[in-house]
C-alpha cells in the first residue's frame, strides 16, 4: 500500500471575488498528532495562493485532498454536453476549455463558462432558471445529472448535489468549475487520481497526489464512528469525531466555523483512509469512468 507523510485537506470555494472566508487548509502527519490549521493570509485565502501552495510549496509525498468535483457527468448520456460540438472526450480536456473560455475571468474565477451562449445552458442558474439541457437524463426528479461516483455517494447515505446545479447552499457547481480551472494550471506539478498513477514515494521532492473529497462523506462515517452529530459546532464537537479516527484532541475550545473543521476533520480522515485499499479501487470505477468523470476518494 502506496505510504503518504503528510495529509492536507482543501476546504474549497467557488464565490467571486478574490479572498474567501470559506477556504480552509489543514494538514495532519503520518507520524501522529493533530490535524492543524494552515494559517491564513490576514484577508483570508485566496484561489490563486492555494493553487501557488500546491504547485511551488506543498512538502513532499503529500496527499492532498480537496471539496470540489474534478469533472462533470460523462457516463449518463455520453458526452460532458452533449449536443455541443465543442464537448471535450475526457476530464483534461474539459479542464482545458473551461480555463481557456475563462481566461479573463480574475481569481480563477469561472462566470465566463456559466455565461456562455452554450456552456450555460446545462446548468441551473437560479430557481426560476434553468438551461434547456439541464435535465437531460435526470428529467423525471429534476435533480440534474449526477457522476457515477455520485451515485455512490447516495448508496452510502449521502445527499450529493449535481454539479450543473449552482443553486443552494449545498451546491458544488462553482466550486467545481473554479476548481478545474486549477486543476488545469498545475497539470504538470501534480499528479490528480484516478486520472493519473499514483507517483512513486518520494523523501525529498515530488511523490504528492491531489484526490477529490467530500466532506459530507467524511462527516457522515466519523459520526458512524463515533455516535456524534454530522455538524461540528464547537472544538468539542470536532474532537469527538477525531478520536474516533484515531486522532488526538486539537487544543482549542469554544465554537468553531464548518470551514475549518471540515478541514481539520478531512485532513485526520485522509490519514487514515489513504491506507485502506477499498479507497484506492472502488468497486464501479472503470478506466473510461476515470479518465471521463473522476472518482471521490472514499465513495465505494
Amino acid at each position: 500500500m502506496r505510504k503518504f507523510d503528510h495529509f492536507l485537506a482543501v476546504d474549497w470555494s467557488g464565490a467571486r471575488g478574490e479572498r474567501h472566508r470559506g477556504i480552509a487548509l489543514a494538514i495532519a502527519d503520518a507520524g501522529g498528532g493533530p490535524p492543524v490549521l494552515v494559517e491564513p493570509p490576514a484577508r483570508g485565502w485566496s484561489r490563486t495562493e492555494v493553487m501557488e501552495l500546491l504547485r511551488d510549496d506543498l512538502p513532499a509525498n503529500t496527499l492532498v485532498g480537496i471539496d470540489l468535483g474534478i469533472s462533470l457527468p460523462f457516463n449518463d448520456c455520453g458526452a460532458f454536453f452533449p449536443g455541443w460540438d465543442a464537448s471535450p472526450s475526457h476530464a483534461k480536456k474539459l479542464w482545458a476549455l473551461i480555463d481557456d473560455i475563462c481566461s479573463a475571468d480574475e481569481h480563477l474565477g469561472a462566470h465566463g463558462f456559466l455565461a456562455h451562449p452554450e456552456a450555460s445552458r446545462y446548468f441551473r442558474h437560479g430557481k426560476a432558471h434553468e438551461g434547456d439541457r439541464f435535465h437531460l437524463a435526470n428529467a423525471i426528479t429534476r435533480e440534474g445529472r449526477f457522476r457515477e461516483t455520485e451515485i455512490a455517494q447516495k448508496r452510502q447515505k449521502c445527499r450529493p448535489v449535481s454539479n450543473f446545479n449552482l443553486v443552494g447552499a449545498a451546491q458544488v457547481g462553482k466550486s467545481t468549475l473554479t476548481g478545474m480551472r486549477m486543476l488545469h494550471q498545475l497539470r504538470g506539478h501534480l499528479a490528480v487520481w484516478p486520472m493519473d498513477p499514483v507517483p512513486a514515494r518520494r523523501i525529498t521532492s515530488g511523490g504528492s497526489m491531489l484526490v477529490e473529497i467530500y466532506t459530507g462523506l467524511v462527516s457522515r462515517e466519523a459520526a458512524a464512528l463515533s455516535g456524534a452529530r454530522t455538524k461540528l459546532l464547537t472544538y468539542g464537537d470536532l474532537n469527538v469525531a477525531l478520536e474516533a479516527l484515531g486522532s488526538p484532541p486539537v487544543m482549542r475550545y469554544g465554537a468553531i466555523d464548518d470551514h475549518s473543521s471540515d478541514a481539520l476533520l478531512t485532513a485526520a480522515w485522509l490519514r487514515v483512509a489513504s491506507g485502506q485499499e477499498q479507497r484506492w479501487e472502488p468497486r464501479f470505477l472503470t478506466a473510461q469512468i476515470a479518465w471521463t468523470e473522476g472518482w471521490t476518494f472514499g465513495a465505494l
